[in-house]
């Protein structure tokens, strides 16, 4: 049995690494699969044998010259990994990868395997967000080795397209791969769509004055970045792949299906990137319409506020006036014998030509300063 290449026993690979600490959906459950999907082996772009386990599928291959193995795993255990790759000679810091999980879109070659991680992502119309799905694959000689750490992407339609186009299948592992990054990359095409559905609608909202706007416009800003990191590394990967297509035996027409797939990703990673702009731009509209409808809010608060004061001024006016007849017709009510005035025959027209004339006078006050 084949030891793995550098790896180190003792060394505890179930501990937290960087990067899966930084991602918070790590460590969100999924549904109980098992752990392996599929395991075949194939010769000559033809299904020749359905191992039942990893060692089978290994002895496989030195039986059968010429054989490629194709083994799909989901969420497999520490040790399951451990045990492929001394049967596979996986290299270690590989192998530490698709055990933690969480990496980033990457190709590392390890002597002749190929170690690819891609980001899947489907989106979820009822909850109207986007889900991101990874997979690692592992891309030998003779031998092709998956392993996803979610649902998507689905590779049993993949293998079920390679079973379907012999021809295609016999180029061998290097073929699995584009299947694969095809899938992955057409996967891509619903979620774009999606997004561009929310953006509309996000639009309609905005102008419509909807306050909540702001909120889902910054979480779809947060999935289109989302979106972004899993894409943007994808064109230099795949031209890298063409680019060393003539030392690693990859045909020309493979290229060109590789050349394909580059193609669609460039017009995914632009759609992404238009629509991150219009994001920016569509929360730059908010917050100026919000800042308008807040400053339209002052006016009319400012408006009422000062036509509140001209009724108080109003108000206050009008009581002055009706306090000073009110204060003189209190004092010669008091009944008290030696007031001034009381016995005098003029005495009552007096008081009310002297209300009247404090009245006028107050009126006039009044009015000149704008308050009647």
């Amino acid at each position: 049995m084949a030891r793995v290449k550098g790896f180190r026993r003792g060394r505890d690979t179930r501990a937290e690494a960087p990067e899966h600490s930084m991602d918070p959906r790590a460590t969100e459950e999924a549904p109980y699969r098992p752990t392996i999907i599929d395991n075949a082996i194939y010769q000559d772009g033809q299904r020749v044998d359905n191992p039942g386990s990893l060692a089978d599928a290994f002895e496989r291959l030195k039986q059968m010259p010429g054989s490629m193995a194709w083994i799909g795993l989901y969420r497999p255990k520490e040790w399951e990994l451990v045990k492929l790759a001394e049967e596979f000679e996986l290299h270690e810091l590989a192998l530490e990868d698709a055990i933690v999980g969480s990496q980033r879109p990457k190709a590392d070659r390890y002597g002749d395997t190929l170690f690819v991680v891609l980001r899947a992502a489907r989106y979820l119309d009822e909850a109207e967000e986007v889900a991101f799905g990874e997979v690692h694959v592992f891309v030998g000689p003779d031998f092709v080795i998956t392993v996803r750490h979610a649902e998507a992407p689905d590779l049993s339609a993949v293998r079920k397209r390679m079973e379907s186009d012999p021809e295609l299948l016999r180029q061998g592992p290097q073929a699995v791969l584009y299947a694969i990054l095809d899938a992955v990359v057409d996967g891509y095409a619903p979620v774009v769509a999606g997004l561009q559905k929310d953006i509309e609608e996000i639009e309609v909202e905005v102008f419509g004055g909807d306050p909540s706007v702001s909120r889902r416009v910054y979480e779809l800003s947060g999935e289109v970045i989302e979106f972004q990191r899993a894409t943007a590394p994808l064109v230099p990967m795949i031209n890298g792949f063409i680019a060393g297509s003539a030392k690693y035996g990859v045909n020309e027409e493979l290229q060109s299906y590789l050349r394909d797939v580059a193609d669609h990703a460039i017009t995914v990673t632009e759609r992404i990137s238009a629509f991150r702009q219009m994001l920016q731009d569509i929360l730059l509209v908010n917050s100026t319409l919000v800042t308008q409808a807040q400053n339209a809010e002052m006016a009319r608060m400012t408006e009422a506020s000062i036509r509140q004061g001209e009724e108080v001024k109003k108000i206050s006016a009008w009581a002055a006036i009706l306090f000073a007849p009110t204060l003189v017709g209190t004092i010669y009510g008091m009944n008290f014998d030696h007031m001034p005035e009381t016995h005098w025959a003029f005495g009552y027209p007096f008081a009310i030509v002297l209300m009247a004339v404090v009245c006028l006078v107050l009126y006039m006050v009044f009015k000149r300063r704008d308050w009647l």
